[in-house]
């Protein structure tokens, strides 16, 4: 938001004159300004002053100067202005709605304390501050203020948030309190929220922030609980004054404050959250700002001043016009001012939620308003200033809005409906429909006060095309749905909402009572309806008939007008009613009847005096006896008893009138008694429940009263005995029995047997209930009494009895249970059958007679086809095994597919006899693929080929004709049935069968005979097409013949042959036609043509006057100039044209040139002024004498041309030297020169040239050199020819220059290339000046180096001492030798260049065999590039060892990256480990591959393992002799052999089934190494190891601890780690986390299960084994003395006793285990334990005394 200065309201004064208070209005009308003297001005929107008034002291007797105004206020309305004065008072004055109303005081508010500031919040008191600290509240309407809450500071400023609901206070402590009317659901607390760092004179609430500034010259914004959450520091802004006073917008989006000539503008950022300044407004000289109003739509902002100024400024982010109807002003990112440029209107859009509003237009005919955001929408209607905005997520401008319910916005979008109504901020209702339609949808908002009804919202619309949905709006659930035949294509609810009309495809008109649900069909054929306004009657029309439902509620009672036109509207004004109808161009107006509209009116509004006042004007018909019903009804619901006598007096309804005279009489009798109506007498109450058929209400009525004897003589009256009776039971009454009797017998004297029986059945008398029920004729009931009663059931007699009365009433079924129940089976089933109940009697035989029961499903079968329930006989047929009558009964009821399903399991046979009738059924469906496969199945496939036929099918039925038919009779039945559709007329079912036969011909000629030249002429195109153009051409001519010439026109058109049809209208004299058909088909020329072929034939000045028509006179000459016609272009240009004449003349002699009478054209050229073109004439002709005569006598200009024109002649002629000379006499040397270059005569060319023009001459030998140049050989034999004359004559430049013209360009032969630049060479050495010589060098020898004639090149370069490019020449030629001996002999600083090229050379060519003789070193690099390490190792071995390890760690380096670490081992093994420092990783590398490296526990890997040792071996010693010894590195890697030596000496073990016990220390012993071995490997060898030799504790302890460390390495840590088992051993805790697993899933999930087995075993415990120093067995320290043991060389474990010391100290070994290992190899001979031994004599120095040798 920017501020634009738009005008000064109130002019500054010289000096202060301070403007102590502003204020806008709500409604944007009005400003007030409070100036220093105390007066207050009023201003319009539009800053105009219109009025003002003087405020007043408290007290006259202090004087006009002793207070001062703090602050004004408009109340909500607009109407009047609060006025905070510093005299302890705070004034309202009331001002009015016009600016002509009086200014009156109409409160006032005397305080304790001076007021300070004052704010008076929407729908809220007066709010105002005192100097005492106290917030209080004024109530204008009770003239009482009270105190909201205190504090001890003085108030320096108020603020309210953008509802109103809540208030800030600033005090000069700096404290800000926060009180809420209503927090409106936010959870903000109230209170002191924070304390400024000054008193906050500027302070708003706006958004979420509190923004606060003072006389520290810092802004400061605090959020919802009174943090800071920014802060913008002016302080060190030496300009910058203190800040008075600050204003947000009314959308809190925007914040403007105050100070010395500035006002600093904030804007909110929604998308970053957080405040940001905009553009500070600084005017100069306007001094402090006093006071600042922003006005309520946001779009201006008035500033008062020190000095008595009001400054007025635009406040809007952009503008823009809408549509050129509207402005739109963007006063903030979410508020719009919209103003109706026409009317001057103005519409306030605001987002209430402050969101940014994207986007606004104006749509429905410029009347509604609809804006986005991003997460709402909001819509408004102009005319009413109803603006709503409702939650809206963003759909991507997909809505589709309807207008033309005037209360309700409708908006589609992806199959929903939503509604939204103005002025609303939520979505009144939503739906899903397809059906958007206008006419589909009815929506009705409280358009109709009805009785008891306060909000009444309903819709209706369609579900789908049939379906009818009504909903309630407010209440959120359907009302109605009902579904409907045929498609509805429009719907109106009434404006009550209470009945629907809709009309569907068939026009028919329907009515739906929602609160009955019934339909009513109430019209057909109508073609208008409309519910009347403001009333429930009905307008439509049926074809010539006006059709009037004045009472709706009876739809039968319809009043009808015959009219002649269509109804186009219905108009309802002042009183009348009228139906316009339009009768062909006029408009008649039909009125309607006023009088029964009202009563409807009447109704509605309850008056139901003035709807009787009414009826008794009228006559009794159809219309008003229904309206009499319905006032009838109404009234008595009512309860205005007279009116409801009257209506049903009126209806003829005696009974119910005199009925209702007796209420009346007796509510009157009691009126005078107790007062009141006596309506509500309880006699009444119930006399009218009783009228109403109530008769429980009734009932009640008298109980409540305790009238027990009214009550039963109301039963009794109306012979409900039982009624009576339980009233009588309900309340004890003594004459209950005697009532009883009485009931009984007045049933026998009106012969009710059936209920006396029902009396006895109740009392337990139950034969005489069975004889009554026999006595009524009711043997049923007396059957299920006695099957009820085990006492009768077992009466024979009675049952009898009883089933002889049931079979003679045919009640066999019961007769049936009956017998069922006394087990009497076989009559009970003959019962069945009788009467057939055959589910009763099947069921029963299936349990008493089996046999029975097929015969049973037939008959049943036989019955239901009997009932025509033939589907239901399908299934028992099938049970009973009749097929036939099952496929009989199946094709009788349409059941087609169960028919087929049954024939097909049948014999083949019976299907011939069915198949027909069912594929009849098929093909009168339509559904012909069945229907042909089952006539095909019948053998009937003629009647399938008749009925594909008669359908039209025509391939289809081609198709099954050539699959059973002859293509002979194929062919003859259609054609045959072709011809007799010609016969009929029916010729596109005729084509069809001609062509479905191939045979197009025929259908030709019949469309041919038929004239129907448009289907001939698309079959010709279709099948026929090269002869379409034929038959066009054949048609255009026989209608040319009949004179149907238009239509031969068209053909000769579509033929492409329009000329001929131009012929045809010109052989008719139809010149017209003739010229349009050129001019549309043959173009401008065409038309021109026709034009002149008309004039010519018409002549004179007719022929004029129609070309000058066409205006194609001139064009007509031109065309008969043209075309030789010139008698006929003379007689035209003579007679209308004249200025044409020449050009004829000029045509014409042309024309006489070309026929070759010369003489003839002669004089016509001469005539037509063109003398010049005589002389050309005869020039061309080669009669000079004639050209001459008339160049001479004519054209003296001309005489040159004729020269020309013979030598010309004379150069075709050869004669040279004659045409020379007369092109010199003509003074033309130039175009001697040009015939000569022409005719390749250069030398002659060059001479003329060089005598008459010699200025040429350089251009001209350019150009003779590059026509040489370009031709080739030719060109290059030239060049040196020329060359050597230009030598010969000494001119040697330009011989040179010719020489090195020739290029290979010009010729690739090498030879002759060398020559001529060496030639050029020579020659500019010997006779050119030095530079020019190099210059030519520097061009030859790069040039002889391209064509590879090196040597050339070398010994040119040498003439001028050109050493380098000599040597460059050779080298390039790859003549080393000479090169060297060039730079030897002639420059020997330059044999270095060329040793060092030689080598790049061999580099380049990969020479590295060569190379190794110039530069070893590079010869190694290339063998590495090229990854021929073998010869790179090969040769480096014999440049020394530095040169052979740099290599061999490199090939090294390259095996560790391919995964290739043995070969990497032998490496080393076979050259040495030497103690280079840069190596050392590389030998750290392969040792920690090695040790993850899978599957190497085993005997297999010994070379492996060995390889390892030895190379590490090798290293240490050799790292021993250099300063390197004993160093950790040094340690580190005795570390390594150690471990690798028990690796080795594993292997060898586990090769040796005696020494396996070995192998299970050494893995044990190997522990002791994992912070350097893979600890899970390591534990899992060692656990696997002690399994499989027993030691199942070490083993479980182990394996335990593999697991551990799997699921350590899966979590990535060692924290967890329990550490318990092995906490006195020398095993490490502290190792490194393996980074991935090394032990695959399979040996993990065994390794589970055993550990999970064994730790149910009882016998293994989870321990390590200890040995006698009760210290773990692999240990080197013992525990309890901490005496360290050396390891075993052999095992790794502690040497104890029997120890067996070696010459190198620290090493020993177990005896025991050193005597097994020799003995082992002894007996063996095993190369790999020799080789173990043979290491350890090495390693450790001999035994001292060796027992055994191996051989």
């Amino acid at each position: 938001m920017q501020l634009k200065h738009m005008k000064t309201l109130l002019t500054p004064q010289d000096g202060a004159a301070k403007i102590t208070a502003l204020a806008w209005a709500p409604n944007n009308t009005k400003l007030a300004v409070c100036t220093v003297e105390r007066v207050i001005l009023l201003y319009d929107e539009h800053g105009e002053r219109r009025d003002k008034f003087s405020t007043k002291p408290i007290d006259s007797k202090y004087g006009k100067k002793s207070y001062t105004v703090k602050a004004l206020a408009f109340s909500p309305d607009s109407t009047k202005i609060a006025v905070g004065q510093t005299d302890n008072i705070i004034y309202v004055y009331k001002i009015g709605d016009d600016w002509e109303s009086k200014k009156v005081i109409c409160n006032k508010f005397v305080q304790q304390s001076a007021v300070t500031c004052l704010i008076w919040p929407p729908d809220q008191n007066i709010v105002f501050g005192l100097a005492d600290g106290k917030v209080r509240q004024a109530n204008s309407k009770t003239n009482k203020s009270s105190t909201i809450y205190g504090t001890d500071s003085y108030v320096v400023s108020l603020a309210q948030n953008n509802s109103g609901k809540g208030i800030l206070s600033g005090h000069a402590d700096g404290s800000i309190v926060r009180y809420f009317f209503d927090d409106e659901g936010s959870g903000d607390s109230q209170g002191k929220i924070c304390v400024h760092t000054c008193p906050p004179y500027a302070l708003c609430w706006a958004s979420n922030s509190v923004v606060a500034a003072g006389c520290d010259k810092k802004i400061l914004v605090y959020g919802r609980e009174g943090r800071l959450t920014q802060q913008f520091d002016f302080s060190k802004d030496i300009d910058e004054h203190e800040f008075t006073v600050a204003v947000n917008s009314p959308s809190g989006q925007s914040v403007v404050v105050g100070s010395y000539n500035r006002l600093r503008v904030f804007n909110w950022a929604p998308r970053r959250g957080m405040w940001e300044e905009a553009k500070m407004k600084e005017i100069l000289n306007l001094y402090t700002i006093t006071a600042l109003a922003w006005k309520k739509d946001g779009s201006r902002l008035t500033a008062g001043t020190l000095c008595g100024g009001v400054e007025l400024f635009d406040c809007c982010l952009r503008r823009s016009i809408y549509k050129n109807k509207f402005e739109m002003t963007y006063v903030g990112l979410s508020q719009v001012i919209v103003k109706n440029l026409s009317t001057g209107t103005r519409v306030v859009l605001k987002s209430h939620y402050g969101y940014e509003i994207d986007e606004v237009r104006i749509l429905g005919h410029d009347r509604y308003i609809v804006a986005h955001t991003t997460d709402t929408i909001l819509l408004g209607d102009l005319s009413s200033n109803k603006l709503s905005e409702v939650p809206w997520q963003n759909t991507g401008g997909n809505e589709k809005f309807f207008f033309e319910n005037e209360h309700v916005c409708m908006i589609f979008n992806a199959g929903e409906l939503s509604l939204v109504e103005y002025g609303n901020n939520e979505i009144l209702g939503c739906v899903r429909t397809e059906f958007t339609n206008p006419h589909l949808i009815s929506v009705r908002l409280n358009e109709r006060k009805q009785m008891g009804v306060e909000d009444n919202k309903k819709m209706a619309y369609l579900v789908d095309l049939k379906t009818i949905a009504i909903m309630d709006l407010i209440m959120g659930f359907n009302v109605g749905s009902f579904t409907h035949d045929s498609r509805v294509d429009w719907l109106e609810l009434n404006e009550t909402a209470s009945k629907l009309l809709f009309r569907d495809k068939r026009l028919r008109l329907h009515l739906f009572n929602i609160d009955t649900q019934i339909k009513t069909t109430i019209l057909n054929y109508c073609s208008y309806v409309q519910w009347v306004p403001q009333s429930d009657v009905v307008v439509a029309q049926n074809r010539d008939t006006l059709c009037v439902w004045y009472n709706i509620d009876h739809p039968e009672k319809v009043t009808m007008f015959p009219i002649k036109g269509d109804i186009v509207d219905l108009e309802r004004a002042d009183g009348t009613t009228d139906v316009i109808v339009k009768e062909g161009v006029t408009t008649i107006s039909y009125t309607l009847d006023e009088g029964l509209i009202e009563f409807g009116t009447a109704i509605d509004d309850g008056d139901f005096s003035r709807a009787v006042a009414f009826l008794e004007t009228l006559e009794m018909s159809s219309e008003t006896e229904a309206m009499w019903k319905t006032l009838s009804k109404l009234s008595l619901e009512n309860k205005q008893l007279h009116i409801a006598e009257r209506c049903y007096a009126a209806l003829g309804d005696v009974a119910k009138a005199k009925f209702l005279h007796n209420i009346n009489k007796l509510a009157a009798e009691m009126a005078e008694e107790v007062g009141g109506d006596g309506t509500n007498y309880y006699v009444v109450r119930a006399k009218l429940a009783v009228l109403n058929k109530d008769f429980k209400e009734a009932e009640t009525v008298y109980l409540e009263q305790n009238a027990i004897d009214e009550a039963m003589e109301m039963y009794q009256e109306l012979h409900k005995w039982d009624e009576a009776i339980a009233v009588a039971e309900a309340k004890g009454h003594p004459e209950l029995e005697s009532l009883r009797r009485n009931y009984y017998q007045w049933l026998m004297d009106t012969s009710q047997e059936e209920r006396a029986g029902e009396l006895k059945e109740i009392e337990g008398d139950y034969h005489a209930a069975i004889n009554l029920y026999m006595k009524a004729g009711m043997p049923a009931r007396a059957a299920r009494l006695a099957t009820s009663q085990e006492e009768l059931i077992s009466n024979r007699d009675l049952i009898q009895r009883i089933a002889a009365a049931l079979i003679k009433g045919e009640f066999y079924e019961r007769a049936g249970d009956l017998f069922e129940k006394t087990q009497d089976d076989q009559r009970a089933l003959e019962c069945y059958r009788r009467g057939k109940s055959f589910r009763r009697a099947v069921e029963l035989a299936r349990v008493a007679f089996p046999s029975e029961v097929v015969r049973l499903e037939e008959e049943w079968g036989d019955h239901l086809v009997s009932q025509k329930q033939l589907d239901a006989a399908i299934n028992h047929y099938i049970e009973a095994g009749s097929s036939k009558k099952a496929i009989e009964a199946a094709i009788q009821s349409h059941q087609w597919n169960k028919a087929v399903q049954i024939i097909e399991i049948q014999d083949p046979s019976v299907g011939e006899r069915y198949y027909p009738k069912i594929a009849q059924h098929y093909a009168t469906v339509r559904d012909f693929e069945r229907a042909e496969r089952y006539y095909v199945q019948a053998g009937l496939t003629k009647e399938a080929i008749e009925m594909y036929t008669a359908a039209g099918k025509w391939e289809a039925a081609h198709k099954l004709a050539v699959t059973c038919m002859k293509t002979e009779d194929v062919a003859v039945l259609y054609i045959s049935q072709a011809q007799q559709l010609e016969s009929q007329g029916k010729f596109r079912e005729a084509e069809r069968l001609y062509l479905t036969v191939d045979e197009p011909d025929l259908a030709i000629t019949m469309y041919k005979k038929q004239r129907q030249y448009d289907h001939m002429v698309r079959l010709v195109k279709q099948h026929h097409p090269d002869l379409l153009q034929d038959t066009h051409l054949h048609l255009a001519k026989e209608l040319e013949n009949d004179g149907n010439l238009r239509q031969a026109e068209h053909h000769f058109v579509e033929a492409k042959d329009w000329k001929a049809a131009v012929t045809m209208y010109r052989g008719q004299d139809l010149w017209d036609e003739a010229y349009r058909v050129a001019k549309a088909h043959g173009g401008v020329n065409a038309s021109k043509q026709v034009a002149y072929l008309w004039a010519k034939s018409l002549g004179g000045d007719s022929a004029v006057k129609l070309l000058t028509k066409f205006g194609l006179l001139e064009a007509a000459i031109d065309y008969a100039t043209e075309n030789c016609a010139f008698e006929f272009a003379f007689d035209l240009a003579r007679t209308a044209m004249k200025t044409k004449m020449p050009d004829i003349h000029m045509k014409h002699a042309m024309y006489l040139e070309d026929e070759g009478k010369f003489s003839e054209a002669e004089a016509e050229f001469i005539k037509a002024s063109k003398p010049k073109e005589a002389v050309l004439m005869y020039v061309h002709n080669q009669d000079w004498d004639s050209a001459q005569r008339i160049a001479e006598e004519h054209d003296p200009d001309s005489v040159s041309d004729v020269l020309i024109g013979q030598a010309r002649f004379a150069f075709e002629q050869k004669e040279f030297q004659k045409a020379e000379a007369f092109l010199l006499r003509a003074q033309r040397p130039e175009l001697a020169v040009k015939y000569y270059k022409n005719a390749d005569m250069w030398q002659d060319a060059l001479r003329v040239c060089k005598e008459y023009i010699p200025h040429k001459l350089e251009e001209l030998q350019d150009e003779y050199d590059r026509e040489v140049l370009q031709r080739g050989t030719r060109g290059v034999e030239a060049l040196v020819g020329q060359a050597k004359e230009w030598e010969a004559s000494g001119e040697y430049a330009r011989a040179v220059d010719c020489y090195l013209k020739v290029t290979n360009k010009q010729t690739q032969d090498t030879r002759i290339l060398e020559k001529c630049w060496s030639k050029a060479a020579e020659l500019a050495v010997k006779f050119l000046n030095q530079s020019k010589g190099l210059e030519v060098i520097q061009v030859v020898g790069p040039r002889l180096v391209e064509v590879e004639e090196y040597n050339a090149a070398a010994e040119i370069y040498l003439s001028m001492d050109m050493v380098k490019e000599a040597i460059d020449a050779l080298m390039e030629g790859g003549e080393w030798n000479k090169a060297k001996k060039v730079a030897k002999e002639l420059e020997p600083r330059y044999e270095r260049y060329v040793d060092d090229k030689y080598k790049d050379h061999l580099k380049n060519e990969g020479k590295a065999e060569s190379l190794i003789g110039v530069d070893v070193i590079a010869a190694l690099d290339m063998f590495v590039n090229r990854g021929e390490w073998d010869k790179c190792i090969e040769t480096a071995e014999k440049q020394g060892f530095k040169v052979l390890h740099k290599y061999v760690a490199l090939y090294a380096t390259h095996l560790i990256k391919e995964k290739n670490i043995h070969k990497a081992l032998d490496l080393y093994v076979t050259h040495g480990a030497p103690p280079n420092p840069q190596n050392y990783n590389i030998y750290k590398r392969l040792v920690s591959d090695l040790l993850e490296a899978p599957d190497l526990d085993k005997a297999e890997a010994y070379k492996g393992w060995a390889d390892l040792r030895d190379m590490l071996q090798n290293l240490c010693e050799n790292m021993a002799k250099t300063s390197e010894a004993n160093s950790a590195q040094h340690e580190e890697f005795e570390s390594m052999l150690t471990i690798a030596h028990y690796y080795a000496t594993r292997s060898a073990c586990l090769g040796q089934q005696a020494l396996e016990s070995l192998a299970a220390k050494l893995s044990i012993a190997i522990l002791r190494h994992t912070d350097i071995v893979p600890a899970d490997k390591a534990f899992f060898e060692a656990g696997m190891q002690c399994r499989t030799h027993g030691m199942n504790n070490m083993a479980f302890v182990f394996l335990n601890r593999f697991l551990d460390l799997t699921e350590a390495i899966e979590e990535g840590s060692l924290d967890m780690l329990d550490n318990t088992d092995f906490q006195d051993t020398d095993i490490p805790f502290e190792v490194p986390l393996p980074d991935k697993q090394h032990i695959s899933e399979e040996k993990k999930e065994e390794v589970k299960e055993w550990v999970l087995a064994v730790s149910m075993d009882q016998q293994v415990e989870q321990s390590l084994d200890t040995d006698e120093r009760d210290t773990y067995v692999g240990s080197l320290n013992a525990l309890n003395t901490g005496i360290s043991s050396l390891p075993c060389v052999i095992t790794g474990y502690p040497v104890l006793r029997n120890k067996l010391e070696f010459k190198r100290p620290g090493k020993a070994a177990n005896k025991d285990d050193w005597n097994k290992l020799l003995m082992a190899t002894k007996m063996s001979h095993s190369q790999e334990c020799q080789d173990v031994l043979k290491f350890v004599g090495l390693w450790c120095g001999a035994t001292p005394n060796p027992t055994y040798t191996f051989q």
